[in-house]
């Protein structure tokens, strides 16, 4: 009965215009890293880009979490909104960490393995900013939706298999040099946790549909 009765009431669809705007926003944020870890002078500007992307991408999420206290009806759960943006949001905040880390550590070239790993965060980013609109009508877009989840869920598997055969790597190529392996194993952990915190958005999302039909 209740659910009958909230879907008679006006709902605000603002929070679907908030949420694609963050989406798109971490794939700015995806294609920056992704720049990034080609290497060479334009390094430190990367890692400034992703910073302020971090940011732009912090005001949007204040903007719902402020919505989400004013507004009585929201277009599907407000816990589930909640723990959408903040898993979209902890993507761009490990976006940032893992910038940090490479500009205190100057860092200026990348292994192959780290920049396939980017290569992977972007298409899943692409993946989620696919997703993402498709809430509007999560019910008929419930099979696409799967789809799409199901798809960042298997790049974060990839990143998994990058991460391990990078970390043996560098283990074998650092011998004595302690540090090296240190910075290339910070990078690579910063990396993996992006990948996580995308499938972390997706398996949300895959959560709101199932709770939708």
């Amino acid at each position: 009965m209740l659910d009958w009765f909230r879907r008679l009431l006006p709902r605000d669809d603002r929070f679907f215009e908030l949420l694609e705007r963050h989406v798109q926003l971490i794939v700015v944020g995806a294609a920056q890293l992704e720049a990034l870890l080609e290497g060479g002078d334009g390094v430190e500007e990367h890692c400034r880009q992703i910073v302020a992307t971090e940011a732009a991408a912090d005001s949007v999420a204040r903007e719902v979490l402020i919505g989400l206290r004013k507004t009585f009806i929201t277009p599907f759960d407000r816990d589930d909104i909640n723990e959408l943006i903040a898993a979209m949001d902890d993507t761009l905040d490990s976006m940032q960490r893992t910038a940090k880390t490479i500009s205190r550590f100057e860092q200026r070239a990348f292994a192959p393995h780290m920049r396939e790993i980017g290569h992977l965060i972007r298409k899943a980013a692409e993946k989620l900013a696919e997703a993402v609109p498709l809430l509007r009508r999560a019910v008929a877009n419930a099979d696409r939706l799967g789809a799409l989840t199901e798809e960042v869920v298997g790049i974060e598997g990839e990143t998994d298999l990058a991460y391990d055969a990078g970390l043996d790597i560098a283990f074998r190529a650092a011998g004595n040099d302690a540090m090296a392996y240190l910075v290339a194993s910070q990078i690579y952990e910063h990396l993996e946790e992006v990948a996580d915190r995308l499938e972390d958005a997706a398996n949300q999302i895959n959560a709101i549909v199932i709770q939708s039909v």
